[in-house]
């Protein structure tokens, strides 16, 4: 099995300790603040010079690391913060896995992942041995350079907000089997070296891979029956508490991690597989949207430990060595990967863009020439090769990445040349997601409202932060979900770019605010309607640009006053039809009266309303 990859430093320090360990390990909150201090700083200088926070971090790193200052160990506290964070990365990431991406984009993910780790390891071996190394150093060397950082590219994916684009989710797929396969090779070459280390009776290899193989489909099993027969019924209970929601995520993501290195795979692997378990509840979204904040804080301090763990012992006369294999690994990984996905008829301009994803080593490349060298199989001159290749690639990646839409605008054209005939175009649409209404509040009023408008043929896409609304939403053409209003996170999530409206229920300006200062800086471009109960909130939802306001209580009294009045009056048997009943609150019962006022088009159009009109249609 593979060694752990961190370790908590809780004993007491030994007496003749010296210099930044003891500094650690006595004095971790004061240093812990300096570090966050001096990112705080840097980060800001990066900000205003419009350069990637990722590199900034990571040169952050090597400041406060045994290369420079030496403030801290790349095995002590920020490590374990470090491996924090990317449970809750890999978590989310495991969240959004759903079985229509699995059904459009397996095929191609598990194509260009083993493809790319077969080629690059190739030609990375042929390189290396051209450069003078043996066989073992250049097989080491090949391999690291064939894994690209998962962690990296989900983030920088995830700030474009490109992960549900098509060459975003192959992206992930093929990172995903690059993963699998790093582990494998890894648990493979611990089992060699312990089988060396003790003659090869106890430990044969093959024994060894069964044995991870049957620890595998053990761990898939538990996670099956959790999703089955607990999970359900547990999040029922936990969602009734925002902070309880949290703090289940964030523990069940580092629990099922623990369990999969505790069986020899890594941290990565289980936090995933948390994430896939809870992918098809309807709190995935809720959960990942009050995740992603603690997630960017953790983040930090990977790359924070990243850059701690370089070493660059021989540095300086490896540059020449270190530049052909950064160009190899920054050129010629991105056309492996275009090539293999041209064969497979995709556009080039999706290749590209997922090519531009794998120009770069991952941290597991570095952990495997540490494995190397603990096995003796390496020297320290390899380890800091191939350091000075990852920090190169990764540095340079991260503006490819980031920029990847400019640079294909400046050559796509010439690419597009080699555009194969008859490129096929994945259906990569969910048709659950289209919708023409997204409705806050399945209250009183909002039941009514998402029952109207479902009647009228109009899809509903209704979000909810009371879970026995979400569960027990039976409305034909409503899809309910679990969210909050507040969140503005949450938005992402939601098919803003085809609603052509969105409509608040909810009972409180405050929030109904946020939500419309949230659409905007989503870019939602659609028309939006708002309750409200007073003169002044109405006021209010008119100067933030709200297109239509419903004041139902005093719509529900002005209508119930007529229709008494005219009977007084003689002028008999007005129909009830156009009573709008308000929603008096998610605390309310579900047994409002209904109504059969006219709600057929769009909600603009709603009979037997009075409403507020905000500024003209757009």
């Amino acid at each position: 099995m593979t060694e752990p990859r961190h370790r908590v430093l809780a004993e007491t320090a030994p007496p003749h300790r010296t210099g930044a360990e003891t500094i650690m390990e006595l004095h971790d909150f004061p240093l812990l603040a300096a570090v966050l201090a001096v990112a705080t700083v840097i980060g800001l200088i990066a900000t205003r010079l419009r350069q990637p926070l990722i590199v900034a971090f990571i040169g952050v790193g090597i400041l406060v690391g045994p290369a420079a200052l030496g403030w801290v160990e790349a095995d002590g506290t920020i490590e374990l913060l470090a491996h924090l964070g990317i449970a809750v990365l890999l978590f989310l990431v495991g969240l959004r896995l759903d079985l229509h991406l699995v059904r459009t984009t397996g095929p191609i993910a598990l194509a260009t992942g083993l493809g790319q780790v077969v080629f690059t390891s190739a030609i990375g071996y042929l390189i290396a041995r051209l450069l003078g190394m043996d066989n073992v150093t250049s097989l080491y060397v090949a391999v690291a350079l064939t894994f690209s950082s998962t962690i990296i590219i989900v983030k920088l994916l995830s700030d474009k907000r490109e992960l549900e684009q098509l060459h975003g989710r192959i992206a992930v797929g093929f990172l995903i089997v690059q993963d699998i396969v790093v582990v494998m090779v890894m648990i493979a070459l611990t089992a060699f070296g312990q089988r060396n280390a003790i003659g090869g009776a106890e430990n044969d290899l093959s024994t060894e891979v069964l044995l991870v193989l049957g620890k595998g489909i053990g761990l898939l099993a538990a996670i099956a029956l959790l999703m089955k027969f607990v999970l359900p019924r547990l999040l029922d209970h936990i969602a009734r508490s925002q902070e309880l929601l949290v703090l289940f995520g964030v523990a069940y993501a580092i629990s099922i991690a623990a369990i999969s290195e505790w069986l020899g795979f890594s941290t990565e692997v289980g936090a995933f597989l948390a994430g896939v378990s809870l992918a098809t509840t309807p709190y995935r979204d809720a959960l990942g949207a009050r995740l992603v904040s603690l997630r960017d804080f953790m983040l930090l301090f990977f790359f924070l430990q990243l850059g701690a763990g370089l070493e660059f012992t021989d540095a300086g006369r490896q540059l020449g060595e270190a530049a052909v294999l950064s160009l190899f690994v920054l050129i010629g990984n991105p056309l492996i990967v275009i090539v293999i996905m041209a064969l497979m008829r995709y556009p080039v301009r999706v290749g590209f863009l997922c090519g531009l994803t794998v120009a770069q080593i991952s941290e597991f490349s570095l952990i495997l020439a540490a494995l190397g060298l603990s096995l003796g199989h390496i020297t320290g001159a390899t380890v800091s090769l191939i350091t000075v290749v990852g920090l190169i690639t990764i540095g340079v990646s991260t503006y490819l990445i980031m920029y990847s839409q400019q640079i294909w605008g400046r050559i796509g054209g010439w690419l597009e040349r080699f555009q194969r005939v008859g490129v096929r175009q994945p259906d990569t649409d969910r048709s659950g997601d289209d919708v023409d209404v997204i409705l806050y509040g399945l209250g009183r009023f909002g039941g009514h409202a998402a029952d109207r408008l479902a009647r009228a043929g109009l899809r509903v896409l209704a979000v909810d932060w009371d879970p026995y609304r979400v569960t027990h939403n039976e409305r034909e053409g409503v899809t309910a979900v679990f969210g909050s209003a507040e969140d503005v996170h949450f938005l992402e999530t939601l098919p803003l770019s085809r609603a052509r409206w969105v409509i608040s229920a909810i009972p409180h300006p405050n929030t109904n605010l946020a939500l419309v200062d949230g659409l905007r800086r989503h870019g939602y471009e659609g028309r939006i309607m708002l309750t409200a109960h007073t003169p002044r909130e109405v006021e209010r939802s008119r100067a933030a640009g709200v297109d239509i306001v419903l004041d139902p209580f005093s719509e529900a009294a002005d209508t119930a006053l007529d229709i008494v009045s005219e009977r007084a009056r003689g002028e008999g048997g007005r129909s009830d039809a156009g009573v709008l009943v308000a929603d008096p609150g998610p605390t309310a019962p579900h047994d409002g009266t209904p109504h059969d006022g006219p709600l057929s088009g769009p909600p603009d159009d709603a009979g037997g309303t009075r409403r507020a009109e905000g500024p003209p249609e757009r």
